[in-house]
């Protein structure tokens, strides 16, 4: 069993035992228990009521956080001729529009946070499999990340305004993070409601029963707040 520091310790103190929090009560307490020296991250970590074996009961999909992330999102683009023109002009910080990148990213580089593609470009953003799939950079329709040239200026502009991909993973959790402990209580409250609104539009047709059994709320090296479900998935 792992052994927790003095500031673990303290923080877990303040948790009261075998309590659901109220969604806002919970976000309050998470930037209270907060000790690290850095500007911690909240993640919300669910446990699902799905079979993750059963194509008809996965979930993947993106949802725009109305107050973003509170980081710098770097984005990366594959498109080539007028398509590219666009990419620059709507603020992508990268844009693969060369064998050059291709190349470059075959290498190991990979100092960027999306990676969005258009469906002609995908032949050469699929050669990169080996290195952006692992690190969750390959661009994916079901992901919202390739899309043609109508869509890319708005795609790209809510990837740097805090647009997060959440999925079904194969324990059948899902885990996203919705900003920063510096944050106000009502900034993370709004978008944690963001994310709660995108994933009650994702339940899969085939779910049955309780499709979020459990809701807990973490910042970076913090223990965990349980949430109430019942409050949490009714958030408006």
């Amino acid at each position: 069993m792992a052994k927790h520091g003095k500031k673990y310790l303290e923080a877990q103190s303040k948790i009261e035992r075998g309590k659901f929090y109220a969604p806002r009560e919970a976000l309050a307490l998470i930037k209270e228990i907060s000790n690290t020296n850095f500007d911690s991250t909240v993640e919300v970590h669910m446990h699902m009521g799905l079979d993750p074996r059963q194509a008809d009961q996965q979930v993947r999909d993106t949802c725009v956080l109305p107050n973003g992330l509170g980081k710098t999102v770097r984005v990366l683009v594959f498109a080539e001729g007028d398509a590219a023109d666009v990419a620059r002009e709507a603020g992508a910080d990268y844009v693969a529009d060369s064998d050059e990148w291709i190349d470059k990213i075959q290498k190991g580089w990979t100092e960027f946070d999306v990676a969005i593609a258009m469906p002609q470009t995908m032949g050469k953003a699929g050669r990169l499999g080996r290195v952006l799939g692992p690190r969750g950079l390959m661009p994916n329709p079901k992901a919202g990340t390739v899309v043609g040239v109508e869509d890319l200026a708005k795609t790209i502009e809510e990837a740097k305004a805090g647009r997060v991909e959440f999925r079904l993973d194969k324990s059948a959790n899902i885990h996203v993070p919705i900003g920063k402990t510096s944050f106000e209580v009502d900034a993370l409250y709004e978008n944690l409601s963001a994310f709660m609104a995108a994933i009650r539009r994702a339940r899969p047709a085939a779910a049955k029963g309780n499709f979020i059994r459990r809701i807990t709320l973490t910042s970076t090296m913090s223990p965990a707040v349980r949430l109430d479900a019942y409050a949490t998935q009714n958030m408006d």
